[in-house]
């Protein structure tokens, strides 16, 4: 039996996570969970040293050890970042150290597939590049403006109904309250200077009638036919409203994805298209290390089975 263990880059409460782990464990696959955020520099500890054949050496936690030279896979999710004082120069320098040192020697581990790999995962976020990719790839893409001139924004949207949309999904509160800041359209008259503060994304709003979010592992896609109540934009913003059934990928839609995750060197994708009356998918984003356990619940998709399976045998072309 193979004995190589899966390293879990992940918080310490993960649901998600617990899921593949679950997988994983009944398949007496080893795992090694870590939070680099929170378990390095303490308690974890760190010995890797460099050799003609990569990195070899330790990485241990209490009673519990990984031979770095042995990783079979990496599955980077959502681990907690590397804590820092803004105030304090020592720990800032700490924190980098610490992001490079333990984060740059588990990028490199030897013979290991990763899930994605996280310089992959970061490059794919930047919205421009997904949608240059995507069309590249043969997706259809609706026409988007990025720009923080106002006049430019309002001719824009004087032309064709328009959505805003951010550019990045960060931490945002209002009166103190955690809030998402969802796609929604706008009209001309509601911009003025403001836009010139930040780069903002204004794109052709999508005559829907449905939407579509496809994750796919590997070569594998995983298709989710979403239906929002009449009037809803972005279905994030009406979860409690919303049905789902799994629904077949056209087979060139899937070519173009994992098209689109080699381009970007990454083994998952969660993508959402706009479905229009006459069955066209209009490709809108992708998160590239995006949720998905809820989905695999509400349309009944084997996800964390694709997912374990990667993780145990690197049943893939993109590692």
């Amino acid at each position: 039996m193979d004995q190589r263990p899966v390293l879990v880059c992940t918080q310490h409460e993960d649901a998600t996570a617990d899921l593949v782990i679950t997988e994983l464990n009944r398949r007496r696959v080893p795992v090694f969970r870590l939070d680099p955020g929170r378990d390095f520099p303490a308690p974890a500890r760190l010995a890797a040293r460099s050799g003609a054949r990569g990195w070899s050496g330790r990485l241990t936690i209490g009673q519990r050890r990984v031979d770095l030279s042995a990783v079979r896979a990496l599955y980077h999710r959502r681990p907690s970042t590397y804590p820092t004082d803004s105030s304090r120069q020592a720990a800032r320098f700490a924190a980098q150290e610490n992001r490079r040192g333990l984060g740059g020697v588990l990028g490199a581990l030897p013979g290991c597939l990763y899930l994605s790999h996280p310089q992959a995962i970061a490059c794919a976020e930047y919205k421009p590049a997904q949608l240059d990719a995507a069309a590249r790839v043969g997706l259809t893409v609706p026409a988007t403006l990025i720009t923080n001139d106002p006049m430019e924004a309002k001719a824009f949207c004087a032309e064709q109904p328009t959505v805003y949309k951010p550019l990045h999904a960060g931490a945002y509160e209002v009166g103190g309250e955690s809030a998402g800041i969802w796609a929604a359209p706008v009209e001309p008259g509601e911009l003025d200077e403001a836009v010139t503060h930040s780069a903002h994304l204004f794109q052709v709003q999508v005559p829907k009638v449905a939407d579509v979010r496809v994750v796919a592992v590997g070569e594998q896609v995983f298709c989710a036919l979403i239906t929002a109540p009449p009037g809803v934009v972005d279905w994030r913003a009406a979860y409690r409203n919303l049905s789902y059934e799994p629904v077949e990928c056209p087979e060139g839609v899937r070519r173009a994805l994992v098209a689109f995750l080699a381009g970007f060197g990454l083994n998952f994708g969660a993508f959402d298209f706009a479905m229009t009356a006459d069955g066209a998918w209009w490709f809108l984003e992708c998160n590239p290390n995006g949720q998905w356990a809820w989905l695999e619940a509400a349309a009944n998709l084997t996800i964390t089975t694709a997912i374990a399976d990667l993780l145990e045998n690197g049943a893939t072309r993109h590692a």
